[in-house]
């Protein structure tokens, strides 16, 4: 699997972060999306899919 994440689109939420950690982190300016791990695997993958659903903007995308 592999996550996108669309930065333009992050409304800064940050439900990703607190979803994954290991995966997700908010830029320190601003407070948008920054994908640390773009291909998880292990018990990161269901909590990347869960990110993505979470997500109120939309700006992660799971692509299997």
């Amino acid at each position: 699997m592999r996550v996108e994440v669309d930065r333009d689109r992050c409304a800064g939420a940050g439900m990703c972060a607190l979803t994954d950690p290991d995966v997700f982190d908010q830029d320190e300016s601003d407070g948008t999306v920054v994908l640390l791990e773009p291909e998880p695997t292990g018990g990161h993958e269901r909590s990347a899919r869960e990110a993505a659903q979470l997500c109120p903007a939309g700006a992660i995308r799971v692509v299997d």
